[in-house]
């Protein structure tokens, strides 16, 4: 499965024959294609750029000076590519990096620009809206699906990550959380609305002034979602009732889900805090949670509903180890 977008470095000397010769015609060939001008220049004067334009819709674009050159591209890599490094936006060269992103964002402007209106969430998401597995079913999980939310339209969906991602708080550890939302072509909206369960969370320690790092390895093997001030954080989605073989009642989907936690992070991480959003559940499905307040038989455990409008609102078992204040409000 190909990952989320990234350079090719090439050291070998090119030129505009060699282009034509090594990178246009196999691509010719195999998909119908076609060289062109970029659309922005490199801020570096040393570099020569061109974009490849396939019949099927992929793209590409390559730059290039003496003794260096670089591929980004959601299509079919040329052989003569095929044994160099890989560079994510951050480590290529600045001047590389934003002509390359402002190439992209700007075809976004154009196929998109429902999309391109959130620029923040357009550029931290970069790396998949234009990869080359999952360029189709993450724009379509941002429009059908508002990004998670359900029961909203796309722009309040959107608006809600955009005020998280215009904070720059997660511009660190973008290609690790933008990955998390798939590069796969297959359309998997359970697995995606997971995702933004954690950018969800996420959401809360911003606005709670917390500090917090996420995607924390751990020598049980396990990756858990976030360290908060040193202290490791969980997090899980329970489907709603209406999408869920078993577990018909919003409640018994919230208590199944926690267990499900507990026989795998939670049991190698006792004092992990864990996160329960219920997001994807209906007005009426999350009355009845927030009534019964289920317990998840761990703690500390947080169990919320985030709204497109920023309010976010749950109940808590156990003493979290640090202070959300303010961010939650009590169910």
């Amino acid at each position: 499965m190909a990952g989320p977008l990234r350079f090719r470095r090439s050291n070998a000397d090119w030129t505009r024959n060699r282009v034509r010769e090594a990178l246009l015609a196999p691509l010719e060939d195999r998909f119908g294609a076609r060289l062109s001008e970029p659309w922005f220049a490199v801020g570096d004067d040393r570099y020569d750029a061109v974009r490849l334009e396939m019949d099927n819709g992929d793209i590409a674009l390559f730059c290039f000076r003496p003794g260096r050159a670089y591929w980004l591209g959601n299509t079919e890599t040329p052989e003569p590519l095929w044994r160099t490094n890989k560079e994510t936006f951050s480590e290529a060269p600045d001047p590389v990096s934003r002509w390359a992103q402002r190439e992209l964002t700007a075809r976004i402007e154009v196929t998109d620009p429902w999309l391109a209106d959130y620029e923040h969430l357009t550029w931290f998401f970069l790396p998949v809206f234009c990869s080359k597995d999952g360029r189709e079913t993450t724009r379509r999980f941002f429009a059908e699906d508002a990004a998670g939310f359900p029961d909203a339209d796309a722009d309040a969906g959107l608006s809600f990550y955009e005020s998280l991602l215009e904070s720059g708080r997660l511009d660190d550890d973008r290609y690790t959380m933008a990955a998390k939302l798939g590069t796969s072509a297959g359309y998997d909206v359970t697995r995606m609305r997971a995702t933004m369960s954690e950018f969800t969370v996420a959401k809360l320690f911003v606005d709670a002034g917390l500090d917090f790092d996420p995607e924390v390895e751990q020598e049980s093997g396990h990756a858990l979602d976030f360290a908060v001030d040193g202290r490791l954080v969980e997090v899980t989605r329970p489907e709603p009732p209406a999408r869920r073989t078993h577990a018909d009642h919003p409640v018994a989907a919230v208590e199944e889900t926690g267990r499900a936690k507990r026989s795998e992070q939670l049991a190698a991480h006792p004092e992990a805090a864990l996160f329960v959003d219920c997001t994807s559940f209906t007005d009426a499905e999350w009355s009845a949670v927030a009534a019964e307040r289920p317990t998840v038989g761990h703690e500390p455990t947080v169990v919320f509903r985030a709204r497109p409008s920023g309010h976010i609102e749950g109940y808590r078992h156990g003493t979290l180890p640090f202070d959300l204040d303010g961010a939650l409000s009590t169910a």
